[in-house]
Parts: C-alpha cells; structure tokens; sequence
C-alpha cells in the first residue's frame, strides 16, 4: 500500500454521503455527449475511473435548462436524460465509487442563441466576447424576478440528478459561467442588491445554494465548486474566495472544491499552463474560431510554465477561513503532492483531472505503491481533441474507438 494510506484513503463525509477516500475526479468537458444525453462512451469513461479507485466522479456540464447550456450537445438535466444517466451512475456504483452530478447554466458564455430570442442572460449588460463569435455580440442584465427562477431550475434540476442516481450535485460557481459571472468583479458591474461588494455578488449564487439544499440537500452531498484565482485584471483571488468560501459555510454547502481561471479570460489558469493553440487551431472548424484562437495565443503569458499545485497559496486562504470539508484542484500530479495538499495543508481531498485522462487506474496505482507520480505532462493537448469524434483523451495514447461515442447510453 502507498505512503499516503494513512490519510489520502481515509473515509471522508460530506453531508449525508460518505466516500471511500479522499481522491474526487474532476469536473471537465469529456465531449462525449449527444443531443444533451450521455453516450457509451461518457458511462465507459466514468466506470473506468471508478474501478480505477476514486470515492467520486464528477459528470461536468450537466446544463439545468435548454437555454442554460453552453454548446448544443452539453448534457441537459431533463426528464427523458433520467434513463440514460441511469446507466451512468448504475455503471460507477458497481464499482464501489460514488458519482456527482456538476449542474451549471452557462449565462452569457453560451455557444447557442437563446430560445426566448433574447439576449443572452448575465450580471450585467454589455459586449459579450463569446457570443460575438456566435452571432450575439451583445448581453443583457437578468432581472431580479429572472434570477428567482434560475434558481428554482437549479432546484428542480438537482432533483432530477436525484432521480437518476447521482450521490451529490457540484454547483459550478467558477470558469465563467453564469454564476461566477455575477460573483467576480469584472463582471458584474450591478448596482443593485446583486452587485457590489461579495456579499451582494454572492447574493445569486447563494439563492441557488440554499433552493438546492432544501430540495436536495437532506439526501444528497450539495458542493460548489469556486474560483481562487481567476486570473484577469479585475478578477477574484484568494482573499476573496475566502470570503465567498465563508457565506458558503454558513449557508450549508457540504464541500467546496477549489479552481481557477475562467473560459474566456484567462483559460490557461484553468490548466496552470499555456494552452495548445496550434493544436486547437486544427481542430477548430470555423474561420472566426480560428482568429479569436489568434488573439488567445496574444494573450496568454509567454513564461507561464507548468508546476505542480499552481493554486496553493489562493487556496491556503481559503482553508484558513472556514472549517468546512475542502477539495484541492489545480497540479495534484504525485504523491508527495497528495501528501502536502492533505497532511500540510488540511485540505479534506484532491480532485484529479488530467491525471485520471491520462491513466483512470492512477488511484489505485498510489494505492499499491505502483506509482508515485501521473505520467501526464500538462500539454494540454487533450483540450483539442474535445469535440472530436472519440470525445477528449489524452494524445500519448491512441484515440478511443469513436463508435461508443455516437451512441446513447441505456
């Protein structure tokens, strides 16, 4: 058995759920989904991390209305997904491990115009980056009485998360969606009760957290996952997740897990290394894709270099300030990195990304002292390969056979 038995496969509760360790699979856009509904593949990919040894695997994106979905085949938490996200979770919980469902609405950062033939919904109103490539270069400020039914979709998409067999719901507050839209200060230019200081832009975010709870909470694990650092001028750092980490606490989330970076802004603060440009440029179909990929590559740092645990310092502020249980994300790639996030630090898990794309046995690899560290080397090269064919997989591999990928779970 590893080095790190005596902490890292521990159990760990969060709310009403137990896990059999401290090792989560992150949330992260696999590319194998269909008209909002799982594939073969996406239930393959999942069990497969499974049996490979974490307590919970996370299925990213899962949109909590049509109009709240980033691109068109994001899954849609809707009743005719309960069968085939059956099979999903039916598939993980023969493996022993628990499984999360990430529900989020994507706000302005959304690919498809809305149904309704409005502008796009966000904190405020103005030039919208993402929806100018689609059409849409221009977003609006939802309304109060808008935000009180968000959040009631939110409620009524975790239920059905519940109906489908999900052990818990990670309520996505970072990255650039709709609720972190109106938490970093960049974005939400509102001077009203939702804007302002953090406890006026965590005033939305929090009404989603406690619709949630109550409708869920009492039978299943309510996370959030929240920027640390968001990596833009004008954009949330450690001491302000701090703050937002402490609202959280009170309000009764379960766990936080703890990112970074946000889509359009500063991407490559997601990955804590430079995006694959040339790469993404290949498999980029559009022209207009082509030139904002341009302006990206203009954008990031050049010194950026990968190192391991990137947000540590962010995320030590927020372990600071609450209690509550914690998931360190960002560069946990070794053990001695599992060993410092847990035993130094206090944080209650590592959540794994793309070290489990690289090898989804890794866990149970450190388990049996077969490993020490992920052969990932943060090329990020995965990214391109997300709306291919075989769904995201890591390059130093071959490529996923792509039929189970065009077919629909259950």
């Amino acid at each position: 058995m590893g080095r790190t038995a005596g902490s890292a496969f521990t159990p760990l509760t969060i709310g009403p759920l137990t896990l059999r360790n401290r090792f989560v699979k992150s949330g992260a856009n696999e590319g194998r989904s269909r008209g909002g509904l799982p594939t073969e593949a996406l239930v393959e990919h999942h069990r497969a991390v499974a049996a490979g040894g974490v307590a919970l695997t996370t299925v990213a994106y899962c949109a909590v209305a049509g109009d709240g979905r980033t691109f068109a085949d994001q899954i849609c938490l809707r009743p005719d997904a309960v069968r085939p996200l059956r099979a999903l979770t039916d598939a993980v919980h023969r493996e022993g491990a628990a499984v999360a469902a990430q529900i989020t609405h994507g706000g302005a950062f959304s690919f498809l115009k809305p149904a309704s033939g409005l502008r796009p919904g966000s904190a405020s109103a103005g030039f919208n980056p993402t929806g100018a490539l689609h059409g849409m270069p221009l977003k609006r400020a939802l309304s109060p009485a808008e935000l009180e039914t968000i959040a009631d979709i939110f409620a009524a998409a975790a239920r059905i998360a519940e109906e489908a067999g999900f052990d818990a719901v990670e309520i996505h507050m970072g990255h650039g969606y709709l609720l972190s839209q109106f938490l970093s200060p960049g974005e939400n230019r509102r001077d009203d009760a939702f804007g302002g200081d953090m406890e006026g832009r965590a005033r939305f975010p929090r009404m989603v957290l406690r619709r949630v709870l109550d409708a869920v909470g009492a039978r299943m694990a309510v996370m959030c996952k929240i920027g640390v650092f968001e990596g833009y001028r004008g954009g949330n750092e450690g001491d302000d997740a701090a703050r937002l980490a402490s609202l959280l606490e009170a309000d009764g989330a379960h766990m936080l897990v703890l990112s970074g970076g946000m889509n359009v802004q500063a991407p490559w603060w997601i990955f804590g290394s430079k995006m694959p440009i040339a790469e993404m440029k290949a498999a980029e179909p559009g022209f207009v894709g082509r030139r904002a990929l341009d302006m990206l590559s203009l954008m990031q740092p050049r010194a950026l270099a990968f190192r391991e645990m990137y947000f540590r310092d962010h995320s030590r502020k927020v372990r600071a300030a609450v209690r509550m249980p914690l998931g360190y994300l960002g560069g946990v790639k070794s053990l001695a990195s599992v060993d410092a996030a847990l035993s130094e630090d206090g944080f209650d898990a590592v959540v794994l990304g793309r070290a489990l794309l690289h090898d989804p046995a890794l866990v149970e690899r450190f388990r049996t002292g077969t490993a020490e560290a992920s052969g990932c080397d943060s090329c990020n090269r995965c990214v391109a390969t997300m709306h291919g064919p075989s769904g995201t997989h890591c390059v130093l591999h071959a490529p996923p056979d792509a039929a189970p990928n065009q077919r629909i779970a259950g």
